[in-house]
């Protein structure tokens, strides 16, 4: 590793966890967001194994729709949503994701709890693998920007299945950044998701760090 590492983000103690200052937010959304989000989540494991009779399926639409339109009147831009930015929240609050909470993050890297639920089912009750590269994509992506503190994104990723990894388990996944190109753009991020001593899944990946005002 180059000497980038050590201009890298140091973490801070803060309301929603240990983070740089850069990536605090926990206020967006209010104070009901939290369970909002959770119900959101539970909703989405009840449909993944829901064969709904007509008549409850036109209750659910029904709700759905007045549900939405309510949605309709709080739209904002993908900058001030708190969907991904509640570092209080598993996974940042953001639905897509797997719902993890970051146990320690810095530069040397992330290690975080991740439950895959009923909703990443992949079949005969494991998660789905998809949804293990997701958190990888993720978590590895969070542990570029701690360690260039700055935007990344991802050039490839390539996820090894090792053995099942089990659905409603907390399990712990670790990303860091292995090795820098001296330039500081290219980072070649490494990862592991393990079962207590079972190693479920790794990870071999390359971020590239973002110049000022690239997309």
């Amino acid at each position: 590793m180059d000497d980038q590492q050590n201009a890298a983000a140091e973490p801070v103690a803060h309301e929603g966890g240990f983070w740089p200052d850069f990536l605090v937010t926990t206020e967006r959304g209010g104070p009901h967001y939290p369970e909002m989000i959770e119900q959101v989540r539970t909703f989405m494991d009840k449909v993944r194994l829901a064969s709904p009779t007509p008549e409850v399926a036109d209750e659910v639409i029904a709700g759905l729709r007045r549900l939405n339109a309510a949605l309709d009147t709080v739209q904002v831009d993908e900058w001030n949503t708190p969907s991904g930015t509640r570092v209080d929240l598993p996974a940042r609050g953001n639905i897509t994701l797997p719902p993890y909470e970051v146990a320690d993050a810095g530069a040397h890297g992330v290690r975080a709890a991740v439950t895959f639920r009923t909703y990443h089912l992949g079949g005969n009750g494991a998660a789905h693998g998809g949804q293990v590269a997701l958190a990888f994509d993720d978590l590895g992506g969070m542990a570029s920007a701690l360690y260039c503190k700055g935007i990344c994104r991802t050039a490839y990723l390539k996820v090894n299945y090792r053995s099942i990894t089990p659905l409603n388990t907390p399990l712990e996944l670790r990303t860091w950044v292995d090795e820098a190109e001296s330039s500081g753009r290219k980072l070649f991020v490494k990862g592991s998701l393990h079962d207590g001593d079972r190693l479920c899944a790794d990870l071999d990946a390359l971020f590239i760090t973002l110049r000022p005002g690239q997309p």
